[in-house]
């Protein structure tokens, strides 16, 4: 059922019957006296295909209907009323074919239904009972599946043609499939008939367009290869089989030639067995089926005597398995036997020949009377004695590929050209005859004509070779089809070669990308050629694929195959035809018929489709009138032609005319959208004129061909010879050559644009079902016509301004000469026939197409309703096409205009002005515009071009000279009109990067006019990358453009591009000076100002300079990286371009003195307050006060060999009263002075106890020398003292006053004092941060989603101002946790520095135990500190130990919430509470080193208690360590199964409380850690409960032993340190509650596994 929502477009205006009509008539009968017959059916046609007699129409919908001889059903069907063929009803038909005797149609799933004779398996049904009968009553499904790929795949098939025994079917992947008898189907094979579908390897990995049937003869449209692509084969199979589908590079421009064009390789002659069998089986069948009782196989007019064959031919008719096509193994010297019909082996074919011969000529005299008759024909009017209809024709010439005639004129024929003697030819009107070739093709032909190829070339006068053979032979490896190296049977590999997918199917030939035809196509040819019509230049056939070469370039975009003829049409509406001239339906008598041809038309006719049928062509071509006309070329008769008898009289006088003659009564058939022929019958499919729609549609499509057909001219007689002329380029010069070869350029593009657009339109006629306006070529392409057009009327202004055209005047006359005919076919429609050749309106001609194309538009647009898409769709191409008209227009008249100007000023001065794009917009050559301080003498000059302003000086308007002049861009030119004030003046200020200056007019009106023009033509220049502009009124303000600095001081020669701000640099930009400095980031009022990456040359060094980070006032200020040449870099805060602020400077591998690393404070490029540097190469590391980059006050060393020295430094030494420590706890404290030296009082105090007090002086690594008291201690007073009891910290900087530029930074970011929020704006600083994130979002486009996510939301401000409670509480602990995971958040980039600076003070050497208290107080400064600038964004907080009274509301912050909560249900808000859990996770890993490193000591003795006490089983452990026996589990659960406690059981008891306390080691801070210890003692408890009755409370006896079990049991690894840690860290709110409780008793099991003895 037809769905309407399927429906084309135009289906909706046009309906049955104005559309789609059917008009059918016989080809023999004289032109005046035919009438017609008309289809009649209830709904359109979209496809007419007709057969030998009979013909198939595919009606809107997809009914599929029939009519004619259906010999296959024992029908005659009159045309006007066709049968509907029921079986395809249900399955939706949008192709149909007819062949010689069968049918085929394509359903719209792309499945092949085929039905008729399939006597040699043209319909591809291989099952018992269609081999058993001979036809296919009914349409049967084709099964086609490419078996070559994994998993095999069903093919879709989208084109469909028919031969008389073979059927050829295209894929949508563009593959060719074959199947039926003869080497016509192109396969590889030996055996015939071929039932199934077969790929045509040769074709594999080609883009295959379309397909021709001929009687036994096929054709091929395929897309020519790109032209790197020619040396290469186009799939790995067509290598191996050593042929290629398309010829080297070097060989392709051999080939295009006449005389190689003429030989092809592979050409075979047919033995004459093989010729009679395909024949005499197709005759018994068709004799057997045909209902008036004769040959259905003969031809009109031919007798149904089969005399002619042996009796055992028509006694074993199903005798098909015949070795045909057969190949020649390389290296095998065996003989072939060709099968005779009765299956007994022929040794000798050239006998049977001899023997036919003799046989059916009794006397050589009748052969040479029919010769003489054959070669007294003339062009025209002469008759011919003939066996009825033109296929007897053929016969003449002894072809077997013609239909089989059994009068024995025709069979005496056939015989007597089959002669093993010499080859003779005949001519005939131009057309030679002589060995003819047929399929199946003996294999000892095969050998034969391989052994004889150099004969080949001069065994024909057709061929016209007179190249020697061995250059033959050469070239002809390079032919596609050339077996080089043995049989392709052992060359063809097993996998199939690649498939060409992603093409969309089409009705014609597609360009990839842009879905226009394509116009670089390739003709192939392959079958029988015994009549030329395969167009290689011989009469042989051909076993495969072969490329036309003559026709390679052409533009060929359909090809047609009538029985023994072929056609090409090509984008120039120009037809080639090649074969059989019998009745001259080539259309010409030139010579030879063997290669394609002109078909000779007469002036002003273009074709655009042609048919071919048995004896005749067809061709629909655009004339003077507004329809189309049909010319018809081929066989006549002065009388009617009966087509009910199916045959006429063998005496009936018939004629023929060479040239295409005009069909009269088409006039009255309205428009003709396609043609169709076949056998002896024409048809035409037409449409009405229905709204004017389809006459909008063929006044487009003619005048565009009309239009291509103009360039093609122009392309041939002009612009190719003006190419090749030497004189062209000296006339020209250089610049004007290159213009000029562009210019051909872009015609050549715009003509093949041209050709492909109305190829396409025809294609859009013929097709009926795809004529939707949405897809029609002007409105889906749109802006490929608009850039082709504009980029070639560019090519013609540009060439016009230089007096490009000038210069070529005279030379394009002579190429032209006298050929008056060719000169007023190249004029256009606005030029007077008799006035002079005008160049340059002829290259102007195209622009008026385009005003053609908005009227076309505009007239199809009116047959649809105002709200339909299409209507919207039309409209809106109607207005792209007729603005661009008018623009290009205007672009001719100021290209004019700018000639006519330089031609006036010429002179060598302007010609430094004079470029091809500049067009001349306005002049002040009448003084109508002059500078306000202009001297009254001074002449001044202003020429306003389309891309500068000119001001000349000292020159008048009437020379031909300019003194001096300035030229200002206009991308960089401001245009500010001055409003008229007291002194009357009508005044426009100029702006430029370097000047300003006020220009006066003369009048208002002047002041106007310079004014719009000036502001257009800045608009017009920017090409909308402006912005702030009115066009025509004011320029724009801010725009984006490229200058060059010439007088600036600070960017003298620097080379610009990016964005202004009225005249001055403004924006992103890129500043490039000539020494190598280069900035690209952001200017500000002339500047560089904010971020910008900079590379400054370094002459010292070979490496330059670069920096990025931030830049204020055309200085570096802000935060950046600095990377210097020697190698250095320093990342940190600048001001004024000096570091200034906390900076980190690493001195890398390049360094000539040492490596090393500084962080810390910097003023005015020195190191100056406190900071850490890290000496790589001596091993040492400072932390301590800075002052002009020398150390200076109060500091700490620790060096890699573990010595600790303190004390106050000057002048880069230590100097005065310090403190040294060894790491063995040598304590030295006294007197220093030249930098670790020791110089003075002091007391040494020795690891067991023992001083020395007195005078030291040395150096503590290479020896002290010592005058004082040594001094022993008593023993009791010794252990008395701590041993952690050294004097540290008495001259280490504070740790409030570390990292204050750290935080000053963090202040700055946020817009406040470096103080903090007493002096900075909240609101301002919160300005701050959204602005920061919302750039840095910006201008990070890598960013991953989560990082992108996370600054969308920081983009938001939260509610700062609100009192904290409990429910926002959580709010600001979510936000500041986001905020410190981005470092383009200010909190961010303050905890990811302090991170830098803690882990570059206490890694590396600085992982020193001595150092420990001064990173626990360092951490807890960072929290105060930071925890100042939380109060200052969120005021609500209260301060450290605040609480918040409001009560807590469970959620997924309820576990640390509780560590900081009273009993009350009050929140306790600290810094440690708030900001441990952001900071220690990233400082945990060197902090908790150095606590291990400072518990080391008890670690080692507590670890080996742990170790001993955990090899006895739990009841001894739990016996050892006082465990009450009721504390004792008695059962144990494993996978949920109890099992008993033994005495021997270990790992046991407790199991679950152990492995919580294994969790400490996991957490980071000491909330964290206290509440694994909680967890720990509940789950002892839950463990407890089950072994006593009823509630107990613990107490610390019970308590303390259990929970020292599960500490041992646990193994927990540096406990001791993990207990100082929380020790030191833990909230102060917590020490005395029940977790401090806790956490006292894990401490005091530490202490007491350590005390515990273990025997």
């Amino acid at each position: 059922m037809e769905k309407q929502e399927g429906r084309p477009a135009d289906e909706r205006v046009l309906q049955a019957p104005d559309r789609g009509l059917v008009h059918v008539w016989p080809s023999g009968g004289g032109t005046e006296q035919l009438f017609p017959d008309k289809v009649l059916l209830s709904r359109p046609v979209v496809q007419v295909s007709l057969g030998e007699h009979h013909g198939v129409l595919l009606a809107q919908g997809g009914q599929v209907f029939s009519f004619g001889e259906l010999s296959w059903r024992g029908l005659s069907v009159p045309v006007s009323a066709p049968v509907l063929e029921a079986s395809l009803l249900g399955r939706t038909v949008v192709h149909v074919a007819a062949g010689g005797f069968h049918c085929g149609a394509i359903s719209e799933q792309g499945s092949v239904y085929m039905w008729g004779e399939n006597t040699a398996g043209q319909c591809g049904q291989n099952d018992r009972a269609s081999v058993t009968n001979i036809t296919v009553s009914e349409p049967c499904p084709v099964a086609m599946v490419d078996s070559e790929v994994v998993p095999p795949v069903v093919v879709r098939v989208v084109g469909l043609a028919c031969g008389r025994e073979h059927s050829l079917a295209l894929s949508d992947h563009n593959e060719l499939w074959a199947w039926g008898s003869g080497c016509q189907l192109g396969l590889v094979t030996n055996i015939f008939p071929v039932w199934k579908p077969q790929k045509v390897e040769h074709l594999a990995g080609r883009h295959v367009i379309q397909v021709a049937c001929g009687a036994y003869h096929s054709l091929a449209l395929v897309r020519s290869l790109p032209a790197q692509d020619f040396s290469a084969q186009s799939t790995p199979k067509t290598r191996e089989r050593g042929r290629s589908p398309q010829c080297p590079v070097a060989d392709r421009e051999e080939l295009v030639t006449t005389d190689d064009a003429h030989y092809c390789p592979l050409g075979v002659e047919l033995s004459e067995v093989m010729r009679s069998e395909t024949p005499s089986r197709r005759r018994v069948s068709r004799q057997r089926l045909h209902p008036a009782g004769m040959s259905s196989g003969s031809s009109p007019g031919s007798g149904a005597s089969l005399s002619s064959f042996s009796d055992d031919s028509r006694s074993n008719p199903k005798q098909r398995n015949l070795p045909a096509c057969s190949r020649l193994e390389p290296g095998e010297n065996r003989t072939e036997c060709v099968s005779q019909t009765d299956g007994s082996p022929k040794a000798n074919p050239a006998a049977d020949w001899a023997a036919t011969k003799d046989s059916a000529f009794s006397d050589d005299l009748e052969l040479q009377s029919i010769l003489e008759k054959l070669s007294g024909q003339t062009s025209e009017s002469q008759d011919v004695t003939a066996t009825g209809d033109t296929d007897s024709m053929s016969s003449h010439t002894g072809s077997d590929d013609s239909y089989i005639s059994s009068t024995p004129s025709s069979d005496l024929l056939t015989s007597s050209y089959k002669d093993d003697s010499a080859c003779k030819r005949q001519t005939n009107n131009g057309r030679a005859s002589g060995p003819l070739s047929s399929s199946p093709v003996c294999l000892e032909e095969i050998r034969l004509c391989l052994e004889k190829e150099k004969q080949a070339l001069l065994s024909s006068s057709l061929t016209n070779i007179h190249q020697k053979g061995n250059a033959a032979a050469g070239r002809r490896l390079s032919l596609p089809g050339t077996p080089t190296h043995g049989s392709p049977r052992r060359r063809r590999p097993c996998a199939c070669g690649p498939v060409s997918a992603g093409q969309a199917p089409s009705a014609g030939p597609l360009e990839a990308g842009d879905e226009l035809p394509s116009l670089e196509t390739e003709v192939w040819s392959w079958g029988r050629g015994s009549e030329g019509q395969l167009g290689h230049g011989d009469q042989l056939a051909r076993l495969q694929p072969l490329c036309i070469k003559s026709l390679t370039g052409k533009e060929v975009i359909k090809v047609a195959a009538g029985s023994h003829h072929s056609l090409a049409l090509t984008a120039q509406c120009q037809v080639y035809s090649w074969g059989s001239n019998m009745c001259g339906q080539l259309g010409h008598l030139n010579s030879p018929v063997t290669l394609p041809q002109h078909a000779k038309l007469s002036d002003g006719l273009r074709v655009w489709d042609v048919s071919a049928g048995q004896s005749h062509s067809l061709l629909l071509a655009d004339g003077d009138c507004v329809q189309p006309v049909l010319l018809y070329c081929g066989q006549q008769s002065e009388k009617p032609q009966s087509r009910s008898s199916g045959h006429s009289s063998p005496s009936r006088a018939e004629s023929y005319a060479v040239r295409p003659s005009l069909l009269p009564f088409c006039i009255e058939m309205n428009y003709i959208s396609s043609v169709c022929s076949g056998g002896q019958t024409c048809a035409a499919l037409t449409d009405q004129n229905v709204m004017g729609f389809i006459a909008a549609i063929h006044e487009l499509a003619s005048r565009e061909r009309r239009f291509s057909c103009w360039m093609s001219d122009v392309r041939k007689v002009l612009i190719s010879p003006l190419r090749k002329k030497e004189a062209a380029c000296q006339m020209l010069g250089e610049p004007c050559t290159q213009l000029f070869f562009a210019l051909c350029e872009s015609f050549i593009h715009l003509s093949k644009l041209v050709g492909r657009h109305a190829t396409s339109l025809s294609y859009f006629l013929q097709n009926a079902q795809s004529r939707d306006v949405t897809s029609f070529p002007l409105l889906t392409h749109t802006e490929l016509f608009l850039e082709t057009y504009k980029k070639f009327c560019s090519a013609v202004g540009d060439f016009e301004v230089m007096g490009g055209f000038q210069s070529l005047h005279k030379l394009s006359l002579e190429c032209l000469g006298s050929r008056q005919a060719v000169l007023s076919q190249l004029r256009g429609s606005d030029q007077p026939v008799g006035g002079e050749f005008d160049l340059v309106s002829m290259f102007y001609q195209p622009l008026q197409q385009l005003h053609h194309y908005s009227r076309l538009l505009l007239k199809m647009s009116a047959c649809y309703d105002v709200l339909t898409l299409e209507y919207q769709s039309l409209q809106q191409g109607c207005s792209h096409y007729e603005s661009l008209s008018l623009s290009l227009l205007r672009k001719r008249k100021q290209a004019e205009a700018t000639q006519l100007f330089w031609k006036t000023h010429s002179g060598k001065a302007t010609e430094n002005l004079r470029l091809p794009q500049r067009r001349l917009l306005c002049e002040s050559s009448n003084r109508s515009l002059t500078p306000l301080s202009a001297g009254r003498f001074s002449n001044h000059w202003f020429i306003l071009f389309n891309d500068v302003l000119v001001h000349t000086q000292g020159s008048l308007p009437s020379q031909s000279f300019f003194s001096t002049h300035h030229v200002y861009p206009l991308t960089c030119l401001w245009v500010k009109p001055i409003t008229e004030d007291r002194t009357g003046l009508y005044a426009i200020k100029i702006i430029c990067p370097e000047e300003s200056f006020t220009l006066v007019a003369s009048t208002p009106e002047e002041k106007n006019k310079w004014l719009r023009s000036l502001n257009q033509a800045v608009d017009q220049v920017l090409g909308g990358a402006a912005q702030g502009s009115s066009p025509g009124v004011t320029a724009a303000v801010c725009r984006t453009a490229s200058y060059k600095f010439v007088a600036d001081e600070r960017f003298k020669d620097a080379q610009y591009a990016g964005g202004w701000l009225a005249g001055r640099v403004h924006g992103r930009g890129t500043m490039k000076w000539p020494d190598g400095r280069l900035y690209k980031g952001n200017f500000k009022n002339g500047l560089e100002d904010g971020y910008g990456e900079c590379v400054i040359p370094n002459k010292a060094q070979d490496k330059p300079d670069t920096y990025q980070g931030q830049w204020k006032e055309g200085r570096i200020h802000g935060f950046g990286k600095y990377k210097y040449g020697s190698g250095e870099v320093y990342e940190g805060c600048f001001c004024d371009g000096q570091r200034h602020g906390y900076g980190m400077l690493s001195s890398g591998k390049l360094a000539r003195t040492t490596s090393s690393v500084f962080i810390g404070h910097w003023v005015q490029d020195k190191k100056t307050g406190y900071g850490v540097h890290d000496d790589i190469m001596r091993g040492e590391k400072y932390m301590g006060f800075w002052l002009d980059d020398q150390r200076h006050g109060s500091g700490v060393v620790v060096t890699q060999y573990g010595v600790y020295f303190e004390g106050s430094f000057k002048e880069n030494k230590m100097s005065g009263s310090g403190l040294l420590v060894s790491d063995d706890n040598t304590v030295f404290q006294g007197e220093f002075s030249d930098d670790w030296t020791i110089n003075g009082k002091g007391v040494l105090t020795l690891a067991n106890g023992d001083c020395l007090d007195g005078l030291f002086s040395g150096e503590w690594r290479t020896g002290l020398k010592v005058v004082g008291t040594y001094v022993k201690p008593t023993l009791d007073g010794y252990e008395g003292k701590e041993k952690n009891d050294l004097p540290l910290g008495q001259h280490v900087v504070p740790a409030a006053q570390r990292w204050i530029c750290a935080f000053d930074e963090c202040w700055s970011r946020l817009g406040c004092d470096a103080n903090g929020g007493g002096g900075g704006d909240r609101t301002a600083a919160w300005e701050n941060i959204a602005v920061t994130i919302t750039a840095a979002r910006r201008q990070s486009p890598d960013l991953s989603k989560s990082h992108t996510k996370v600054l969308e939301s920081l983009e938001f401000i939260p509610q700062y101002g609100e009192p904290v409670t409990t429910a926002n509480y959580d709010n600001i602990r979510r936000y500041l946790t986001k905020a410190c995971e981005t470092p383009h958040h200010p909190l961010g980039w303050l905890v990811e520095t302090l991170v830098t600076a803690y882990r570059m003070t206490y890694v590396g050497v600085g992982s020193n135990r001595r150092l420990l208290p001064q990173a626990v107080q360092e951490l807890q400064a960072y929290l105060t500190h930071f925890y100042s600038v939380i109060r200052f964004l969120f005021p609500g907080l209260p301060d450290d130990g605040g609480v918040i009274p409001d009560a807590p509301d469970p959620g997924p912050f309820k576990s640390r919430r509780s560590s900081s909560r009273a009993e009350q249900g009050v929140l306790v808000v600290s810094c440690s509470s708030l900001l441990l859990p952001l900071l220690l996770p990233r400082l945990y890993p060197p902090l908790f080193t150095l606590y291990c490193l400072q518990q080391e000591q008890e670690e080692a003795l507590y670890w080996e208690r742990v170790l001993r006490l955990n090899k006895q089983p739990d009841q001894s452990l739990l016996s050892f360590l006082g465990v009450q026996e009721k504390f004792w589990p008695h059962w144990m659960s494993i996978l949920g199964e109890k099992k008993q406690i033994v005495s021997s059981s270990k790992d046991a008891c407790f199991v679950s409380a152990v492995e919580t306390l294994q969790q400490i080691s996991t957490t980071f801070t000491p909330s964290d850690k206290l509440m694994v210890i909680q967890r720990t003692f509940e789950e002892l408890t839950l463990e407890v409960k089950p072994l006593l009755a009823g509630d107990f409370l613990w107490c610390m006896d019970d308590l303390f032993p259990l929970f020292l079990y599960v500490v041992l049991r646990a193994r927990v690894r540096n406990l001791g340190a993990e207990v100082c840690l929380i020790e030191d860290l833990m909230d102060p709110n917590l020490q005395h509650g029940e977790m401090g409780l806790m956490f006292t008793t894990l401490k005091a099991c530490f202490i007491q596994i350590q005390q515990e003895s273990t025997t």
